[in-house]
């Protein structure tokens, strides 16, 4: 058997009627989800395939499956249901086959900035990052832990694992209903959960009270949380903790808790135990600037899933260098600045999009609001802000001019009811791109 089931089995033995899984309809123990799994799978095993992919709308389906996979010693590899057929067989391909001895999991990355990959993680990796999570973030038996994101993704699957080894219950949800959320916050007396911001800022408008006291932790990732959303889920009592990790690195790097007066979007504390992290220059060499941040630790991935089965393909010497941009203090806390390749030059100037987009957040009247550019001769990337907002351009544009210097100024701007985001609420800056350049060029 692998991790999951080793830890399922663990608590089965002793805490029988302990709650494991709650889902729709039904809440399963630990002793009826072992039951569960193991009649699950009995039909699994005669498939006889090395990793066992599924694709899914169902994260009931998914987490079951998991469970089943996991008591056969099966690797597993959970897709999303949106993968178009090209894309979901480009990924079964370069998973199929042999897997190296200890991957347990095959996650798809995002793919935001281009083609998903597959991440291998092994059991060793998978571990360290439930263990490096408890120590931040306690979770013990008893607790509940709301999945409503999905568990295709390593923000949802996650959860899976630090449950198991704590003994607590995983609430399943299918999708995200901000109304069903508010329900089962105060019905199960839910500890935990993981949201992204736009998921946050849904549950804020449905303008109930403060969240019910049995709440420890609301862990936000997947996307940068902008100062006014989280003021307004503090103000409103939500316990916030801002959060910054991805699929390469088994889910968490770091993530903050006290989040005091004069916290600045991006900021994100130190690493959790276990993790190293540094910034490096486009030379590679670290640096005590802005730079690329890499990563490396015990749970970090064992490399991309290939053809030719190669070992720590995307890692140098153990280290993960992302694609994401940040800066650490003298004290070793970590600030994301946003996504190398979303970066733009207006005027000979480096705009990070993330620094421009929270200025136009805090402008009374917008909702939300994402920068994108369009080519032009004499700024090289003529800046376009695409907004949700009620007020005027005359307004933005005076806004701007107050609190942008001239190179970060929108020369443009789009209104949309509603901005392309993906499943996990990332802008899918591709879409934004392309919508400035149909309406621009």
């Amino acid at each position: 058997m692998n991790l999951l089931a080793s830890w399922v089995n663990r608590v089965a033995a002793t805490r029988t009627d302990t709650a494991a899984l709650i889902l729709p309809n039904e809440t399963l123990s630990y002793s009826q989800l072992l039951d569960r799994a193991h009649a699950l799978a009995q039909q699994l095993e005669c498939t006889r395939k090395t990793v066992l992919a599924f694709q899914t709308a169902s994260m009931t389906e998914v987490a079951l499956s998991a469970h089943a996979a996991s008591q056969l010693g099966r690797a597993i590899f959970p897709l999303n249901p949106a993968f178009s057929p090209q894309r979901r067989d480009a990924l079964l391909q370069v998973a199929s086959g042999p897997v190296a001895d200890g991957v347990e999991l095959f996650i798809a990355t995002s793919g935001t900035q281009g083609e998903p990959k597959a991440v291998m993680l092994g059991g060793a990796n998978l571990q360290a990052g439930v263990v490096a999570s408890r120590i931040r973030l306690p979770l013990q038996a008893g607790d509940v832990w709301l999945a409503c994101l999905p568990l295709y993704h390593i923000g949802g699957m996650a959860i899976l694992y630090r449950c198991a080894e704590a003994g607590a219950a995983v609430m399943v949800h299918e999708g995200f209903d901000p109304q069903r959320v508010w329900d089962d916050l105060e019905k199960y007396c839910v500890t935990h959960i993981s949201l992204v911001p736009a998921m946050l800022a849904r549950l804020l408008d449905e303008g109930r009270d403060s969240p019910p006291p049995a709440l420890k932790v609301a862990l936000i990732g997947g996307g940068p949380l902008s100062a006014a959303l989280a003021l307004r889920a503090r103000d409103a009592g939500w316990p916030v903790c801002a959060s910054y990790g991805m699929s390469e690195t088994g889910s968490q790097v770091a993530t903050l808790c006290d989040m005091l007066q004069g916290w600045v979007p991006g900021q994100v504390g130190s690493p959790l135990p276990g993790f190293e992290v540094d910034v490096v220059g486009e030379d590679g060499q670290p640096t005590s600037g802005i730079g690329r941040i890499r990563i490396r630790g015990a749970a970090v991935m064992v490399g991309y899933a290939n053809p030719q089965r190669k070992m720590g393909l995307g890692l140098d010497q153990g280290w993960f260098t992302s694609g994401d941009l940040g800066s650490l203090d003298a004290q070793g806390n970590l600030t994301v600045l946003g996504r190398h390749d979303d970066m733009l030059v207006s005027g000979g100037t480096n705009i990070h999009p993330q620094q421009v987009e929270e200025v136009l957040k805090r402008c009374q009247g917008v909702a939300d609001a994402a920068l994108t550019s369009v080519v032009d001769e004499v700024w090289g990337d003529l800046l376009v802000a695409v907004v949700v907002a009620e007020v005027d351009n005359e307004a933005l544009g005076r806004w701007c001019r107050d609190e942008l210097t001239g190179a970060m100024r929108p020369r443009c701007f789009i209104r949309l009811s509603a901005l392309p985001r993906n499943a996990l609420g990332k802008l899918d800056r591709q879409a934004l791109r392309d919508l400035a350049r149909r309406k621009l060029e």
